[in-house]
């Protein structure tokens, strides 16, 4: 074969290459369109977000793929991962979206896009029921609060501590023993993070969260960066939700109040 000949016919096959790439890309939500599905990947082993057993797959995330996909007329297929393996399944085109409990990540936003957040699992404050003078960090000066050793709401509780002169800060195991000891009057609060917070709340009276979360710990969807049309439908959609109380029933309905 002539050398400028191949040198034409390689340069021809790669540009076609990549212009079939570039459209299927930007075209993902015609193509969800077109099949009436919407694929999803997730890793089945964080409950109550997504667990799956013989019947199938369940969770909060689960709950939350199908409304979508009921409100942008889509039938859902879940496609499962290790958590390790999502973000290489969304790269190479095996689902069209991760809904995995997944934090929005600024450093791959070069290849991966999110959309708004549909939960935040950051640090909350457990106090008691009747307690209406603790609302936010600075109102724990001269009190103790109870945190799991090692966890993010224990470094947050550190720095503060830094601030508050008279912050005690109180370690145990687990989340769940940070929570018992406001129950149990040895802490006037706990620092927890969402997630652990309310499934406990869910299960033990007398305590409540205060209204604001201490920390942002945002759980998102998540495209390819091209797929903006998808994106947006599914922020649109998220909306949708939210606004017609869908949304905080779903995260009510497995993580409580």
């Amino acid at each position: 074969m002539n050398y400028q000949k191949f040198r034409w016919w390689w340069f021809t096959c790669t540009l076609l290459v990549l212009l079939v790439a570039c459209r299927n890309q930007a075209d993902a939500w015609q193509r969800v369109q077109e099949t009436g599905v919407l694929k999803v990947g997730l890793d089945p082993t964080y409950p109550p977000f997504e667990a799956a057993d013989a019947n199938g797959v369940f969770g909060l995330d689960i709950d939350l793929a199908n409304a979508l996909a009921a409100d942008l007329g889509l039938q859902t297929e879940f496609v499962l991962f290790g958590y390790d393996g999502l973000y290489d399944a969304l790269a190479t085109g095996q689902v069209d979206v991760l809904i995995s409990a997944l934090v929005i990540a600024p450093e791959r936003m070069k290849d991966f896009a999110y959309s708004e957040p549909y939960f935040n699992a950051g640090e909350i404050l457990i106090v008691r029921q009747d307690e209406a003078a603790i609302t936010e960090m600075v109102d724990l000066d001269g009190r103790t609060l109870a945190v799991e050793l090692g966890a993010l709401g224990h470094v947050e509780a550190t720095t503060w501590a830094r601030e508050l002169a008279d912050l005690t800060v109180v370690s145990y195991p687990t989340a769940d023993e940070a929570m018992t000891a406001v129950v149990t009057g040895a802490a006037e609060a706990a620092l927890v993070d969402a997630i652990s917070g309310r499934l406990f709340l869910r299960e033990t009276p007398g305590l409540k969260r205060t209204t604001n979360p201490i920390t942002v710990e945002p759980f998102a969807i998540v495209t390819r960066i091209g797929d903006r049309r998808l994106l947006t439908q599914l922020n649109e959609s998220l909306a949708r939700l939210q606004t017609i109380g869908k949304l905080d029933e779903i995260i009510t309905h497995w993580l409580g109040e």
